[in-house]
């Protein structure tokens, strides 16, 4: 798809930054797929993204919010509108005081990576994010799915959560919060901007160590040197989706290239050249095979957007 001349006319009524006209998703995602992005802007401060979103809403542009790209599937037609890539100019990380169970709060903006957080988090000897070791993708991301590895989820060290909803900036405490397994009940359109973490205080030798034995066993049970988007599918309750994929011998299955991994099979991996219809297919493949085995259906933890921004 191309950018039209419409297109560009009503972005740059309300957006005078720097825009990359006809992105490549493909570049912006870990499973290397994906088309064209009609227009892609980075905010860098809150009153920009709410000026984005505002614009979108007023020219009826469609409109969707990116940070690392690591738990997104794009069309292969790609994106018919504004993406807004959330990344280091988004990405500041602060100490906010502390609260009356001697925690450290720190407030990071959406755009941060996680990597980046736990490193600033380990020099100053702040722990409870060792867990996301090794998770790829940014701090606004990993709210929405409420990410999570190694026992632990974001949702047991946020302490408050800021977001833009319909142009309304709105902040509430973790108690005023619902999660559940791989998400944030929160309202549909949210975009997170900035979340408030409570870290305790520790040896940065210690959490280093942690974060080296938790890499590592991460390490040893994944795929290497291919795109993926980490596990693809959510754990149906009581079970694990990648013991029922290689129960149903799915392990090593493709559909063109993109393939189950033979080291995890609720990976699915791009092994050279796949589409994002590759990659759905296979994904349908191994969803329907596993109910015909074991009655689950087993749900995408991966974002699967459509040329307009639709969920798939």
């Amino acid at each position: 798809m191309t950018a039209g001349t419409d297109l560009r006319r009503r972005v740059e009524r309300f957006w005078h930054g720097p825009v990359a006209w006809e992105a490549p998703l493909a570049e912006r995602t870990t499973f290397r797929v994906g088309g064209p992005a009609a227009a892609l802007i980075e905010p860098g401060s809150t009153e920009e993204i709410r000026l984005a979103l505002a614009g979108c809403l007023a020219s009826g542009i469609p409109w969707l919010v990116m940070g690392g790209g690591s738990n997104l599937l794009g069309s292969d037609e790609g994106f018919a509108g504004l993406v807004l890539l959330l990344g280091r100019k988004f990405g500041g990380i602060s100490e906010t005081g502390s609260d009356a169970e001697g925690s450290i709060k720190v407030r990071v903006e959406a755009g941060c990576s996680l990597a980046r957080l736990l490193e600033w988090s380990r020099e100053r000897g702040l722990s409870g994010l060792e867990f996301t070791v090794g998770i790829p993708g940014s701090v606004g991301g990993a709210v929405m799915m409420n990410a999570g590895a190694c026992g632990g989820e974001i949702q047991q060290v946020l302490a408050a959560l800021r977001w833009l909803e319909n142009e309304r900036i709105v902040e509430k405490e973790r108690s005023e919060l619902a999660f559940a397994y791989r998400s944030w009940r929160g309202p549909a359109e949210a975009v997170v901007l900035t979340a408030t973490f409570a870290l305790r205080t520790e040896s940065s030798t210690v959490i280093e160590a942690r974060c080296r034995e938790w890499s590592a066993a991460r390490r040893s049970r994944q795929p290497k040197g291919v795109p993926s988007a980490g596990s693809f599918f959510k754990n149906p309750p009581g079970d694990f989706a990648g013991r029922l994929i290689e129960s149903a011998g799915l392990k090593g299955a493709t559909v063109r290239s993109a393939m189950v991994s033979e080291v995890h099979a609720n990976f699915l991996v791009n092994t050279g050249g796949a589409t994002a219809a590759d990659i759905l297919a296979l994904m349908r493949l191994v969803q329907e095979r596993v109910r015909e085995e074991y009655g689950v259906w087993l749900e995408p933890e991966v974002r699967i957007v459509g040329p307009g921004g639709q969920e798939i």
